[in-house]
């Protein structure tokens, strides 16, 4: 049963549901240490987080053993503050996955769960706390909640103006999302201003032509696409695809060549093919998808423009081994080369890449 019954709770303790801090009535059955106020919210849980973390969390919401010296019991402390930093590098990019994807309801208990976790680890004034209160904060404006994301982002830039110690990739974060704030608000002027401070300090963390930086160019880039300034929206457009395409093309090369020279990569597909974390390939994913459709509704104006989205979005599939993606968007390339009539040498290239799946699909796997 997964019903609590007050008379079994200790005399002065409360449990609180895990999504909404209300009193809790259930219990999860497999793990017995999470709580929820009804069936809707431990539903939600375990569908958005619970089901990756349900046995992870049995060790940190338990009393620790007892320890027969100062320095086992100290070994305990470290490993358990090394699970709390675990899941809070966890809970927080499968919140970012699910933004990325656009199911913001699904987001939100694992950003919780991250931003938890954090306050566990870090204190509760922490700088550390900023990236799940900016997570949670894009997740409310997903799900329309503009006031529930001024909050959060309120929590946000106090907790960074108490900071001495925050980095320029924090600030990117924060601008970024104060910058999507205003843009749900219509304030086009302060959602510049913002994303402009965004591209600054990701480029001042990472480099200008960093992939970290790609995202404030993108979202600047849809203002002025909304603004209908589509010369401004198309060279930030622009800017974002050669950004990712010398990324990428840098892994797939690397690649490329180690297959060629006949060195085994099976096993090591996260830290030798895309290089990006779940949430990142999500993000790629969203931000070329959507310069994708942009281009497409032009693309008899520029059609290498389009094909040269088409061609960055087969490498990303490539790269994480998804074949049928990748062949879908080379032949889509291929397609719109021959009826644009573009010249013998691009369809020729877009030939080659779909001939480099067919030889990767014939390799046996060893």
């Amino acid at each position: 049963m997964n019903v609590i019954y007050p008379l079994a709770v200790p005399k002065g303790r409360r449990l609180c549901c895990e999504v909404c801090d209300a009193p809790a009535e259930r219990v999860c059955g497999a793990c017995t240490v999470t709580y929820y106020c009804g069936v809707v919210h431990q539903r939600a849980d375990w569908g958005s987080i619970h089901e990756k973390i349900c046995q992870l969390l049995i060790p940190l919401r338990t009393s620790m053993p007892f320890y027969n010296s100062e320095e086992e019991r100290q070994h305990g402390l470290q490993q358990l503050q090394q699970r709390q930093k675990h899941l809070i590098e966890l809970c927080y990019t499968v919140a970012q996955k699910y933004i990325f994807e656009g199911k913001h309801e699904d987001a939100v208990p694992a950003a919780l769960h991250s931003l938890r976790f954090r306050m566990n680890v870090h204190g509760l004034s922490s700088v550390e706390l900023v990236p799940a209160y900016l997570l949670l904060a894009e997740a409310s404006l997903g799900l329309g909640r503009v006031v529930q994301a001024e909050e959060y982002l309120s929590q946000a830039q106090w907790t960074v103006l108490k900071s001495t110690e925050c980095s320029y990739a924090i600030h990117s974060l924060l601008h970024r999302n104060l910058g999507l704030l205003y843009m749900a608000k219509e304030n086009y002027e302060e959602a510049r201003y913002h994303l402009a401070n965004d591209i600054y300090f990701a480029s001042c963390a990472f480099g200008t032509e960093h992939i970290r930086a790609s995202g404030g160019y993108f979202h600047l880039a849809n203002i002025f696409n909304g603004l209908k300034k589509l010369d401004l929206a198309d060279t930030l457009y622009t800017k974002v695809s050669e950004i990712w395409n010398k990324y990428l093309n840098d892994h797939y090369q690397v690649l490329s060549q180690a297959r060629i020279q006949q060195i085994d990569l099976l096993g090591k597909r996260f830290e030798t093919d895309t290089g990006l974390d779940e949430a990142q390939e999500a993000e790629a994913i969203q931000i070329l998808t959507s310069i994708l459709n942009i281009r497409e509704s032009t693309s008899n104006k520029a059609p290498q423009k389009t094909i040269f989205v088409l061609k960055i979005l087969f490498m990303l599939y490539f790269l994480m081994m998804n074949s049928s993606k990748a062949e879908e968007y080379a032949l889509r390339a291929l397609h719109l080369a021959k009826k644009q009539k573009l010249s013998v040498q691009e369809q020729n290239t877009i030939q080659d890449l779909l001939n480099l799946i067919s030889v990767e699909e014939a390799q046996p796997i060893t």
